[in-house]
């Protein structure tokens, strides 16, 4: 992931020093937050990392009109899911080799137990791929433990009693999936 010194350079040189800070503040604040709703839908470290900088890109455009945004984390977090799923949909299939692989590189406990873990996350992800997209997406945003139902429904363009139903059915059906083993 690029610094923040990175970020601060992309700024034209015409640019106060307070802008400097308020973007600078920006990427500290809500990079972290960004890369893990990237992540969470495409599983890629290199794409999440890129739909963060091309989040923090667009903020540059609409630098004029930020005052206008009343929820900055919701705004930011809704440019990143929504590059991210653009991205997702021009991709191809990952094999699920590659995130085992890249795993394993990481991981400091036994290969036994990485596949063990490895074939468990497998089987979540696959059943979180069978959901309707929606009750994913809800899924996803809400398993990042950083939005609240009122917070998703603005990302999502949704109610907020919609995200309580559709989280709840969501979660209702990947049990019973995960309990049945991963059959219909």
């Amino acid at each position: 992931m690029a610094s923040i010194e990175e970020y601060s350079l992309v700024l034209p040189s015409t640019q106060s020093a307070a802008s400097e800070i308020d973007l600078t503040a920006l990427v500290e604040t809500y990079s972290a937050l960004l890369f893990r709703v990237a992540y969470s839908m495409l599983r890629s470290r290199a794409e999440a990392e890129d739909v963060v900088q091309d989040t923090f890109v667009r903020v540059l455009e609409h630098r004029r009109t930020l005052p206008e945004v009343r929820e900055m984390r919701v705004w930011l977090v809704r440019i990143a899911w929504n590059l991210a799923i653009d991205r997702r949909r021009r991709r191809q299939p990952e094999s699920m080799d590659a995130v085992f692989a890249e795993g394993l590189v990481a991981a400091t406990i036994s290969a036994e137990k990485a596949l063990d873990q490895s074939q468990r996350i497998q089987a979540v992800l696959r059943e979180l791929e069978r959901l309707p997209k929606t009750e994913r997406h809800i899924l996803l945003l809400c398993s990042l433990e950083e939005l609240d139902n009122r917070e998703i429904a603005a990302v999502l363009g949704r109610t907020e009693s919609a995200v309580r139903a559709l989280l709840f059915r969501a979660r209702t059906r990947l049990r019973k999936r995960l309990e049945k083993g991963g059959s219909r």
